[in-house]
């Protein structure tokens, strides 16, 4: 049997993520200073992070769009329709990955219990 790594697993995870924090509130303050225009992709791109990864942490959300509110313009045009684009064709993949996940998953139960009906008709 293996030697559970779990813990590791989750402490490289954690070390990733307090990483790309620091850096996205580095990457917040960069933007402050220099007077841009906040935005989730332009602060993904200078912290180095996904915009994905960014839109789990609301704290750091907010920020880009208070600071965007007084007196900046907002995106409009043809960048609100890519992102529309972006979160459709994103749905899509999603709804594909969680239909192959789920496919899969029903082939190892399936795999599973005749691995079990197998066990015990060789106990019996």
């Amino acid at each position: 049997m293996r030697t559970d790594n779990t813990r590791h697993l989750l402490a490289a995870a954690r070390k990733r993520s307090d990483t790309a924090r620091r850096r996205a509130e580095q990457a917040l303050a960069q933007l402050d200073q220099t007077s841009q225009t906040a935005t989730v992709s332009g602060l993904a791109r200078t912290a180095g992070v996904s915009r994905s990864w960014l839109y789990t942490q609301p704290d750091l959300l907010e920020q880009p769009q208070e600071r965007s509110r007084p007196g900046k313009t907002s995106p409009t045009g043809s960048s609100v329709r890519a992102s529309e684009a972006s979160m459709h064709r994103r749905l899509e993949l999603a709804h594909q990955r969680i239909r192959k996940l789920t496919e899969e998953n029903t082939r190892l139960r399936e795999r599973l219990a005749r691995t079990h009906g197998a066990l015990r008709a060789g106990r019996a």
